[in-house]
């Protein structure tokens, strides 16, 4: 009886003790480590969140806490990297989030939304800001307040994004007992929009915000993205301290001091599923550029830890003012600070010209402190050209690329050029830009630049389609460059933070997952530094 206590004991010690292992062994799996040779392995060890062994592990002594996972065949990738999106504001987001980025018709919107409403708290808000089309929709058009009645009879609902704003009869009960004008069909038009957005964040707890936070982590997770660069919010109007600074009100937009506080407060609890990098996004409209000059004197470059970290600034550095020929004045001067307190920097463009007026300023930046080092790029570039592309390889700058094309693109306007992008040499990584404008779905990001097709299945983007491996190769291994993790993310390989996204199909065989099958690929195992994270398999 003492034998069998003391080993009772013993057990529950150690698995006491293994809680907290991020000690694994995956095994019998097509394993694809995106390492320079593009190797695959059948089986991979984790030892303290780190990979310890890539293939066969014969002479490795396991820590006892080893937990073995048979992947029964599934393909493996790195943790997707995802090099330019906001989950800062996704995780904000007041009420209860559903994304509609998958959703293909008014029925799929239906079903999303009501399966989100059995998992919160009758009569709570269920929101959708941002990232979708009508034109993804069978019917190309928004629901009808009684089709939103039918599928939210007990939850108020509003639906926000590339097509307009509509809400179901409870939520027009309620957005109208706060002032906000809602036609008789459901429909919330222009400036009341806003109106009605402040309404909820009126109503918005900070333990709501850590929720949403948390929400927004197991989203990506479920697609198995592992770590996001969070590229800021404009600043909203009233926030302390702005001192000039541009402020807009807008679903893009957040107190800039206290944004971060929920995802703070996640890592001290350990409750963190995802890794975040953070670029301090700053539009200063004054020529001393004094919010971009405290955040360096008063911040830390790559400060943090492998869950959180302060990695650069961007996607501004200063009020970025393109209208009627005009260009940022104190544009140099912001970068010639940030260059020279040794930060990355992000740059959004959105035109050639703004590519070129960017690139020019690199090349000024550069004479002075070099900027190779640094890790510098220029963001969503859909209209970028050789030459300019030439200009930034020549300084050691990146472009990073983004298929926010992909929901309200047109065959008038795609891109970004991705084929041109890569075949130039220069240093090219993927990423989202989701929020509010694009889609989270690294899944329809990599259809997009495989297949050149938008939301609606329309070929937007001819002759710059990459191979899958390329897309893949963007989302990992090339994005651990822009924030000096080159070394530590990205890649299946010794020594390398564990990172990995178990596929719910091949995505690399197009005999058993076609083109348009790319869309459904899911996450079935996601871990992050050796711990499960999002576990369906």
């Amino acid at each position: 009886m003492r034998v069998f206590l003391f080993l009772a004991a013993a057990c529950a010690a150690l698995g006491a003790a293994c809680d907290d292992a991020r000690d694994l062994r995956l095994i019998n799996g097509k394993i694809a480590t995106m390492d320079q040779r593009n190797s695959i392995v059948s089986e991979v060890t984790i030892q303290d969140g780190r990979f310890a062994a890539v293939g066969k592990a014969a002479n490795l002594k396991l820590n006892p806490c080893t937990k073995t996972i048979d992947l029964k065949g599934h393909t493996a990738v790195p943790g997707l990297i995802d090099n330019h999106n906001h989950i800062v504001l996704f995780g904000m987001r007041p009420g209860y989030d559903i994304r509609l980025e998958t959703a293909a018709s008014v029925a799929d919107v239906q079903r999303m939304i009501k399966a989100r409403a059995a998992n919160a708290p009758k009569g709570a808000f269920i929101t959708t800001l941002g990232d979708w089309n009508i034109k993804q929709f069978a019917e190309k058009r928004l629901p009808t307040l009684q089709e939103l009645d039918d599928a939210l009879p007990d939850h108020p609902y509003i639906m926000n994004g590339g097509g307009g704003t509509v809400t179901n009869s409870l939520g027009k009960k309620f957005f109208e007992s706060k002032g906000v004008m809602v036609s008789p069909a459901g429909a919330i038009a222009g400036p009341n929009f806003l109106a009605a957005l402040n309404a909820l964040r009126a109503m918005q707890t900070f333990a709501d915000m850590k929720r949403g936070t948390i929400d927004a982590m197991a989203y990506l997770d479920s697609f198995g993205v592992t770590t996001s660069s969070d590229m800021g919010a404009f600043a909203l109007p009233g926030s302390p301290d702005l001192q000039e600074a541009a402020a807009s009100d807008t679903v893009e937009s957040l107190n800039p001091w206290t944004m971060y506080d929920a995802f703070l407060a996640l890592h001290k609890e350990k409750k963190m599923t995802h890794r975040l990098r953070i670029f301090f996004l700053t539009q200063d409209t004054r020529p001393d550029v004094p919010l971009l000059r405290q955040r360096l004197l008063n911040s830390l470059p790559d400060f943090g830890d492998d869950m959180i970290k302060v990695s650069g600034i961007g996607e501004f550095a200063a009020a970025w003012r393109f209208q009627g020929g005009t260009t940022p004045t104190n544009y140099e001067t912001a970068l010639q600070l940030v260059a020279k307190h040794g930060w990355a920097f992000q740059q959004h463009t959105l035109s050639l010209n703004e590519d070129q007026f960017t690139t020019g300023t690199f090349e000024k930046v550069n004479a002075a402190t070099p900027i190779a080092d640094l890790h510098w790029a220029i963001g969503h570039v859909p209209k970028i050209d050789r030459a300019t592309l030439d200009r930034l390889k020549a300084i050691g700058a990146g472009v990073a690329v983004h298929g926010w094309l992909y929901l309200s693109g047109t065959p008038a306007n795609g891109g970004p050029p991705f084929r041109t992008i890569v075949d130039s040499g220069i240093h090219v990584g993927a990423g989202s830009d989701a929020a509010a404008v694009s889609v989270f779905d690294p899944w329809l990001e990599i259809y997009y630049m495989v297949t050149g097709k938008n939301c609606a299945g329309e070929l937007i983007n001819d002759k710059q389609q990459l191979t899958r491996q390329e897309a893949l190769r963007l989302y990992t291994a090339e994005n651990g460059w822009y924030t000096h993790e080159e070394n530590t993310l990205g890649s299946i390989q010794g020594g390398k933070l564990a990172d990995v996204a178990v596929l719910s199909d091949d995505y690399f065989d197009p005999k058993r997952v076609s083109d348009e099958g790319i869309k459904q690929i899911r996450s079935v195992l996601t871990i992050v530094g050796g711990k499960i994270v999002w576990n369906q398999l």
